[in-house]
């Protein structure tokens, strides 16, 4: 769907406004949602624990998943156990999480509020929901919103004629927007940050995500970035938005050739014998964090391994105030909580 929904071919035109009447339906219904909840006429459940929920106003490719990352591990780096819970898409969102924050309790289910008792059962002290803006079901301590600032080129529209779930009016129920750069320039950046502020007049942070390491498919060794200098690399990537992948390589390799396969696809073994021809031609592969939990499986031992790229989570600005109002979150005083988890938490910090 991203072709329809940012291309500028008269293809892509005509699949928009075919869609038009189908988001116009999509835009209603979220908005009459979004009052029922906010009016109290569709309950809402509180968690065992506190909570910080983490979503975008887009479908994918914002970095939500970096950026819950990040909170969970500045939560476990303060000595507390998060409890990390997503929905749940057969495994990618959830072996990144687990291999970015060790400590965490990762919980995928439908269900927020059984995922929340059972993070809290296993010892979980503070809990991040990844993907969480629309789940109004659920009450939160804090509500982090995301936008990406490559996510301004795309379709006005709600879905399905653009990327939208929401108007940019609902950045009014942020309690913080965080706005994610991934190879988007300054001039972008600023223009993302003024219609935040005047959509919905919340702090406003600004993150982004860089490639910090390679790491090798199978044997885990990790590399820098700067071997693919001058190199020729091919770019796999089943995520929301892979153009945004190959960019982000571009800053370091002489040429990127991408393969791309749709958001959270189930590789097979012709997936990946596609890949190993197309690696003929280049130097080096190199995959996504939540594909590679999916092709270790697959991946041939005699052939030579993929590089897995991971991004981490750089503050360029805001980055005091995102930390104070993690910190308001559970209280107040993380370094403290540790000491106050016996009147706080159900479980004591593992």
């Amino acid at each position: 769907m991203i072709w329809i929904w940012r291309a500028r071919t008269p293809g892509a035109r005509l699949a928009r406004l075919a869609l038009l009447p189908a988001a116009a339906v999509f835009h209603v219904t979220a908005g009459a949602r979004a009052k029922a909840y906010r009016s109290g006429w569709l309950p809402s459940s509180r968690l065992p624990a506190p909570s910080v929920a983490v979503g975008s106003l887009a479908v994918g490719g914002a970095g939500k998943t970096p950026l819950a990352a990040w909170i969970a591990g500045y939560y476990a780096r303060s000595g507390l156990t998060p409890g990390i819970l997503l929905r749940g898409y057969g495994g990618d969102e959830a072996d990144v999480h687990r291999r970015a924050v060790p400590r965490a309790v990762v919980i995928e289910h439908a269900d927020r509020v059984r995922a929340a008792r059972r993070a809290v059962a296993r010892g979980a002290d503070v809990l991040v929901l990844d993907d969480a803006f629309q789940r109004l079901d659920v009450r939160r301590d804090l509500n982090v919103a995301v936008v990406s600032a490559e996510s301004l080129d795309a379709a006005p529209w709600t879905l399905p004629a653009g990327p939208w779930r929401e108007s940019w009016r609902a950045l009014r129920r942020a309690d913080l927007v965080v706005v994610t750069v991934k190879s988007a320039g300054e001039a972008r950046v600023r223009a993302t940050i003024e219609r935040v502020r005047a959509a919905g007049r919340r702090p406003v942070a600004v993150a982004r995500l860089r490639l910090a390491r390679l790491r090798g498919l199978l044997s885990e060794r990790e590399r820098v970035p700067a071997e693919l200098v001058g190199s020729r690399v091919l770019a796999g990537a089943g995520i929301a938005d892979p153009e945004a992948f190959a960019a982000q390589l571009r800053e370091y390799a002489a040429t990127v050739a991408l393969l791309a396969w749709r958001d959270h696809h189930r590789f097979v073994r012709a997936d990946v014998a596609r890949m190993l021809s197309a690696a003929k031609e280049v130097d080096y592969v190199v995959v996504t964090a939540k594909d590679a939990s999916k092709l270790r499986g697959l991946w041939p031992r005699d052939a030579a391994e993929p590089l897995v790229a991971e991004l981490e989570v750089v503050w360029q600005e805001g980055h005091k105030e995102v930390e104070r109002a993690l910190s308001a979150a559970v209280g107040g005083d993380v370094t403290g909580m540790t000491r106050r988890r016996g009147s706080i938490f159900t479980s004591p910090v593992c």
